[in-house]
This record gives C-alpha cells, structure tokens and sequence, in this order.
C-alpha cells in the first residue's frame, strides 16, 4: 500500500491540465512554497505535488499553486509525470516522508547533500549525472556558502569518478585529505583512502608545488601577462613571437641577460619591460618543476589550487589562463572535468581589469557557451552574483543558493533562473545558516535543504574572537 501521509491537514485542489494545481485550505504546516503533497483525485492515482507560492490572509484559509511531479503507480516508486491528468477536484495533504524519497528511486549513485528542510527525516539528494550543466553557487557572507560547497565536493569524490580541478583562493578546500573525526569517520576513511586528491601550493616546493611554465602559454597569453599588445606594442611583441626561450624556461638570472646580448631596441624596451614588471622574482614559474597543467592532465580525483598564498597579485591569474588555456587546447580529447571556481566573482567580473584578467574571464566565457559538449563543466561559487559576467551566468543550468537578503540580486537570479518558481527563490530572504535552495537539472523538484556535515576538514573556517574567562 501506498503511504499517503498521516497528517489531517486537508484542502481542495483542482487541476485543469494535470501540470499545476490550484488549492485553498486550512493554514498547516506543509503548505509553503517548495513543501511537497499528495493529491488524491476523487478518481485516478495519488500524484505528488510541490507548492511553489503561498498567500493567506489573517483568520482565512491559505491559497496558493504548484507543479504536479507526477502520479504515483500502484505499486509505489517515483512519481511519473506521464500518468498525470486533469481533475476537478482533489484533496491534498502534506506529503509523507516515504512519497518525497521516491523521487529519487532509480536514481544511481545520489549526492547526499543534507535533508529537506520541511521533514528533516528525508534526506535530499542531488543528480551526479546532472553535473554535467555549468552550476551557479552562491550565498551571501555568513550564509555557509563555501562548507556547503564542501559537502558537495566530498560527494562527489566519494561517488562519482569526475576528476575536479578546485581553483581555492582562500586556502578553503586545502584540508581535503584531512578526516574531521566528529562526523562520518568511515566514510572519512574511505574517502582518504581511495581517492588521489593533489594540494598544490605556492609555497611548497617539489610535487606539491603550484607552478606553471610560461612557454607552454599560448602567445597571447604570454603577451598579457607581459602587459602588451599586438598593434601597440608590436615592436616588443614581434621580438617575443621570435623569442625561442623565455621566462619560466631559463634560470631567472638568464632571461634579461639573453635579452640583453640580443641588442635589438625590441630586445632591450622587452627587457626592461620584465625588469620593471618584476616578473623575474615571481614564484610561480616552474624553472624545472612540474607544471599544474601536466599534475591536472594525469586526472587525480582532485586537484586543489591554493591560489592565496602568492605575492604578486597576477600571479593566481597566470595560474588560472595556464590550466583554462590547457584545458580548451585539449577539449577535443573529451575528457570529462568538474572547474570548481571559488569566490568566482575574482576571475569572472564583467568589465574592466588588466589584459590578463580579461584574457581570463574571455576564456571562462568560452568554456561556459561551448565547453559543456566538450566536458568542461563550471561550477562557480560567490556571495555577489551581480559582479558575474552576465554571459557566463546564463550558462548555467543548476543553481544552489544560499541566504540572499540583496533584493538586487534576487532580482537579477529571477530573471537568470526562470525554472525556480519565486515563491521558492524568495525564500532564500529567511534561511538560516546551512539551509539552502537547489534547483535546475541536478535536483529532482526544486529543494529547500538543510545542508550535511563535511567529512573532511575546513581549511577556511571562521576565527572565533578571544573571550576572557572568569
């Protein structure tokens, strides 16, 4: 037998095309945008509905609408959307914990994110093969964005075989490897274990370090990062097309002394130009040292950019045009991979910035119109959705969104994602730390939740301020 809920809250429903209903009733818990019911016709299969807006008035009746997810089988399991049909009249109730988790029946290998957070006895899950849509992720400070994105990471190595490439701009996700023992030690365990997860840093030295080879940028790249351009400068951009050898590939102390025997008035503004840039000193050239590319190329389980611990303020740019530039170079070989972009609004502003941080927001464009046939798949997390360029967020199929109060950008998200119902998205306005919307093709329906615990550490977690004891 079908379990149809236990709860005696009761109202009438109608549906005039077996989509949407309409409802009014008695003010109860479970009747609020993206809550799920059950609605049984007078005739035909219980079918199983989520409320996407609510109105009451004091002393009244609550009245609202919804989308039908679809009819239930006799036998029971997830709902089908293709047995629904119209009624004039059905009673509804909130959906019991057994009808919401049939939404994931048949689904292979979930993403456990949390539970929902109407029944916090149902678990929420989300759809691995649905990471292949770019994802938009965002939450304002405070909101427990960057630990929710945590969770997910986890999930994802634990389940799937997607190899993730992390750029961490403030060392969040460099714990990785580390087991937080409080919360699931033997899934902890399994995940250290099994899975070939790559910290690269600025400041280690040998196989861990985060380094890049600039001779294996193309010319272009190689031009922003020296600040020039083609018509402009073209006298030193000439001698750096000529150039066989350049900085990365020679001793630091060789490159300007090269330069220098070279005579030419190109050669000699060339070498003045990196002497007065300062690139020389940079710590991110590779000078024998493995590149990031070829450590991202061999496919770990994941690798993670500690992108915060240069000095110079370009050099986590060069770092992100060195893997994105490898990355579109090697599109045609199909080889699927997750681009998890931290406070993504550093890389993808829409306006303004050097030559090098165009150059990278024009390659982050690219890959999010044209990369997803490819396998290059975006996930994009930041707490101001208004500083991402309007080309790369229109991409995006799922969406994960955390506390918002910014009517601004609640505002801009509506009209972005048109597939989340406002009166679910402006719920956002009221949720705690930890809960948070998932909505687009990697969720079932819409899904309020209370995000899980991480199983590994959290390299990024607040400082608690000093308290004086006594």
């Amino acid at each position: 037998m079908i379990d149809d809920g236990t709860l005696t809250a009761e109202a009438r429903v109608v549906s005039l095309d077996g989509r949407r209903f309409q409802f009014a009733g008695p003010l109860e818990p479970g009747f609020e945008p993206g809550g799920f019911v059950t609605l049984r016709p007078a005739t035909g299969a219980l079918q199983l509905g989520q409320v996407e807006d609510v109105g009451f008035t004091i002393g009244g009746d609550v009245h609202g609408g919804g989308r039908i997810l679809g009819a239930i089988p006799g036998e029971g399991g997830a709902p089908d959307s293709r047995l629904s049909v119209p009624f004039p009249m059905a009673d509804m109730r909130p959906a019991a914990a057994s009808m919401i988790a049939a939404l994931y029946d048949g689904v292979a290998a979930s993403l456990d994110i949390g539970s929902h957070l109407v029944d916090g006895d149902v678990p929420a899950h989300l759809l691995p093969r649905r990471l292949n849509r770019h994802t938009f992720w965002c939450g304002q400070s405070g909101s427990g964005k960057t630990y929710a994105l945590g969770v997910l990471l986890e999930q994802i190595l634990l389940r799937t075989a997607l190899p993730m490439v992390i750029f961490d701009p403030n060392a969040d996700f460099v714990r990785m490897r580390e087991s937080d023992g409080g919360s699931a030690p033997p899934a902890a365990r399994r995940l250290l274990a099994e899975r070939d997860i790559r910290i690269l840093r600025p400041t280690a030295d040998g196989a861990d370090a985060l380094r890049v080879r600039f001779v294996d940028l193309p010319i272009q790249s190689r031009a922003a990062v020296l600040r020039l351009h083609p018509l402009d400068d073209r006298a030193e951009y000439n001698e750096l097309v000529r150039l066989e050898e350049t900085v990365g590939t020679l001793d630091s102390h060789a490159v300007v002394p090269r330069l220098l025997e070279r005579r030419t008035p190109a050669a000699l503004d060339l070498a003045a130009r990196i002497q007065n840039l300062g690139l020389i000193d940079w710590n991110v050239w590779a000078r024998g040292s493995e590149p990031v590319t070829a450590v991202i190329d061999a496919r770990p389980d994941a690798t993670v950019l500690d992108l915060g611990g240069f000095t110079a303020p370009d050099e986590p740019l060069v770092v992100a045009l060195a893997v994105l530039d490898d990355l579109w170079a090697q599109r045609e070989r199909r080889r699927p991979i997750l681009i998890v972009i931290d406070e993504a609004h550093n890389l993808c502003a829409p306006d303004g910035g050097s030559p090098l941080r165009a150059l990278v927001r024009e390659r982050i464009v690219q890959i999010a119109a044209e990369g997803r046939k490819f396998g290059l798949w975006l996930l994009l997390s930041t707490q101001r959705p208004s500083r991402i360029d309007p080309s790369i967020l229109s991409q995006c199929d799922n969406l994960a969104l955390m506390k918002m109060t910014s009517a601004v950008d609640l505002d801009d998200l509506a009209r972005t994602f048109g597939f989340v119902p406002a009166g679910i998205l402006a719920r956002a306005t009221g949720f705690r730390q930890g809960e948070a919307l998932f909505a687009g093709g990697f969720a079932p329906a819409p899904s309020v939740v209370r995000v899980g615990a991480r199983l590994t550490r959290e390299g990024g977690a607040d400082v608690p301020v000093p308290v004086r004891g006594g």
